[in-house]
């Protein structure tokens, strides 16, 4: 029993030491995430309540969504980067995934599927020199105006002409719609 809780006591240790060396970038990738996810969640909701119509929100996304990711990025130092990412991205040029988003939002669906998923589930990833922060993005019942799969003809329209080759449509509330992820170098 007494070599049992001193394994315990180490394992428990060492798992903290862990968890504590990854904090602060993990804080920090926290940090870049909110800033860019509050500066787009604020004037999205304030467009939302401008126009119950989901119009005035697209032509914001549509318009100053990637700006404001540029913006927010200029405030980072440089060893940092902070941007958007889905599977299926209404935007191929700016937001595509890379293998390792991908293998990160596949994880986050299939929590979802097996209904294990928290919102509040933050993913860290190690590659070389980089940390990547994750944070996902739930689908809202507000968001199926412009991500929904029963979308009014005049948001249809200007989503065909926006974004030919969307792929952002189709959602149910609850959905992975994708995810915001920090980049931090080790410096």
């Amino acid at each position: 029993m007494k070599i049992h809780n001193i394994l315990l006591s180490t394992l428990l240790l060492s798992s903290f030491a862990v968890s504590a060396d990854e904090m602060p970038v993990k804080q920090e990738g926290i940090k870049y995430i909110k800033m860019l996810g509050g500066a787009l969640k604020s004037q999205l909701k304030t467009k939302m309540k401008e126009d119950k119509t989901g119009l005035t929100a697209l032509a914001f996304c549509t318009s100053s969504a990637d700006k404001i990711t540029k913006e927010v990025n200029t405030k980072l130092p440089k060893y940092a980067i902070v941007r958007r990412t889905a599977l299926r991205v209404r935007n191929d040029s700016v937001n595509k995934p890379d293998a390792t988003d991908e293998k990160v939002m596949k994880a986050y669906e299939a929590a979802i599927a097996a209904k294990t998923f928290s919102p509040k589930d933050i993913k860290v990833v190690e590659e070389g020199d980089v940390t990547r922060v994750y944070k996902p993005l739930v689908t809202k019942a507000v968001c199926l105006k412009c991500h929904g799969s029963d979308l009014s003809p005049k948001i249809k329209e200007a989503l065909d002409s926006a974004y030919p080759h969307d792929h952002a449509v189709n959602f149910k509330e609850g959905d992975l719609r994708g995810v915001i992820v920090a980049e931090i170098k080790k410096h």
